[in-house]
C-alpha cells in the first residue's frame, strides 16, 4: 500500500465551482472546512437542519442553527430504499420544510443514500454534503447523482440532485483505515484515464482537487448522463458486476481499479489501443496498490449477467473504453469480446 502524500500547510482551501447556473454550488478543499459549515448553512437561508452522520460526536460538525442528529452506518448493505425512508420519516418527525436543509457527514455510501433522501422528501430540500472519506471526496460527493442498491444490481433506483455545497476536509482522511485509502485511490487511478492526469505522488489534497475539478467540468457539460458523462463510469461496468458478485466484499474503488485494468484489455482486445495503452492501466493501478487481478472463485457467466443488467447497458453489453479518438461509451460489446479480457486477468 502506498503511503498517502501529506498536504501542505495552506491558509485557504481549494475552491472547484461546479458551473450549473443557478445551481452552481463550490466545492472547498483542505484541513478543517469542516468548521465553515454554518457559514455555508447560513448562505442557503435554512433555518434549522437535519445532520445524517456516519461519524461520531466529535466529527460531526454543528451547523449553527437548531438541528437533529440522525446516526446512520456506511457501508452497501444499509443503501437500499428501507434506508431512504426511514430518513425521510426522521426529516418529518423533525418537521424539516423546503426551506432547511439536510447535512451528510460520511462515506460514498452516506452522501448517496441522504443525496437520494433529500431529493425525494417534499420533492427536494437543499443538502450539503461532508464527504469523511476519500472515495467521497474524490467523486460521491459531487455531480448530483443519488442512488441506492436493488437485489437486481447496484444503483438502479436514484435522482439526480446538486448539494449546495461541498465540504472535503482533509482532516477527516487521518481517521480512515487502510483500507479505505486503496478504496479511493480506485477512483483516482481511473480518473488518469479520462482528462485527470497522472496524479500519483501527489500531495492528497492535489489529487482530490483535481479529481474533483475533471468531475465539474464533465458534469457542468453533461449533468445528466446524455453524452460526455458516460467517461466518468470508466472501470464502473465490471466494478459494480464484482461488487454484487462477492456481496461488497470488494469495496467500490477496489472493485473500479479492477475494472479499469480490465477496460484496458478489453479496448485492447477490440483493437482500440495498442499494447502499451494496455499496459498503462495496469502500471496505473497497480502503482496506487490496488489489485489488477479478479479475485478467486468469482464466476464470468454471473459477472457477464451483472454487466447486462448495468444502466449503460440500453444496446448489449456496453462499457466506456479508451480509444484512437479517446474515451467513449461503446454499445453492442461482442460478449466474446468480454470474455477474451476476462480470461486474461
Amino acid at each position: 500500500m502506498r503511503a498517502p502524500v501529506p498536504d501542505r500547510p495552506a491558509s485557504e482551501p481549494a475552491r472547484v465551482e461546479v458551473a450549473l447556473g443557478e445551481r452552481s454550488y463550490p466545492v472547498l478543499i483542505g484541513p478543517g472546512v469542516r468548521h465553515r459549515l454554518p457559514a455555508e448553512v447560513a448562505r442557503i437561508g435554512a433555518q434549522r437542519v437535519v445532520v445524517v452522520s456516519a461519524r461520531p460526536p466529535e466529527w460531526t460538525p454543528d451547523p449553527g442553527v437548531p438541528h437533529r442528529v440522525v446516526p446512520v452506518r456506511d457501508g452497501e448493505h444499509d443503501k437500499n430504499l428501507t434506508t431512504v425512508e426511514q430518513l425521510c420519516r426522521a426529516f418529518a418527525e423533525f418537521g424539516l420544510t423546503r426551506t432547511d436543509a439536510v447535512v451528510s457527514c460520511g462515506g460514498g455510501t452516506t452522501t448517496d443514500v441522504v443525496g437520494l433522501a433529500a431529493g425525494l422528501y417534499h420533492r427536494g430540500v437543499p443538502v450539503i454534503h461532508l464527504p469523511t472519506s476519500l472515495l467521497a471526496q474524490v467523486d460521491a460527493s459531487v455531480g448530483g447523482k443519488t442512488a441506492v442498491n436493488l437485489p437486481e444490481g447496484k444503483n438502479l433506483v436514484g435522482v439526480y440532485w446538486q448539494p449546495r455545497a461541498v465540504l472535503c476536509d482533509t482532516e477527516h482522511l487521518g481517521t480512515l483505515p487502510q483500507r479505505e485509502w486503496r478504496n479511493g485511490y480506485g477512483e483516482i487511478a481511473r480518473a488518469h484515464f479520462i482528462g485527470a492526469g497522472d496524479l500519483r505522488d501527489r500531495p492528497v489534497a492535489e489529487q482530490i482537487a483535481a479529481s474533483v475539478a475533471l468531475k465539474a467540468r464533465v458534469v457542468a457539460a453533461d449533468e445528466r448522463d446524455s453524452g460526455l458523462r458516460h467517461i466518468l463510469n470508466y472501470g464502473h461496468t465490471l466494478g459494480h458486476a464484482l461488487e454484487r458478485a462477492t456481496d461488497f466484499g470488494l469495496r467500490h474503488g477496489e472493485a473500479v481499479g479492477v475494472g479499469t485494468v480490465f477496460a484496458g484489455r478489453l479496448a485492447g482486445v477490440l483493437g482500440r489501443v495498442p499494447a502499451d495503452r494496455v499496459a498503462e492501466h495496469h502500471d496505473v493501478v497497480a502503482g496506487y496498490g490496488l489489485d489488477t487481478t479478479l479475485p478467486a472463485g468469482v464466476d464470468h457467466d454471473e459477472l457477464i449477467a451483472l454487466m447486462r443488467r448495468d444502466k449503460k447497458a440500453t444496446s448489449g453489453l456496453s462499457f466506456v473504453l479508451d480509444g484512437p479518438g479517446g474515451v467513449e461509451l461503446v454499445a453492442r460489446v461482442p460478449e466474446a469480446a468480454v470474455r477474451t479480457a476476462l480470461s486474461g486477468m
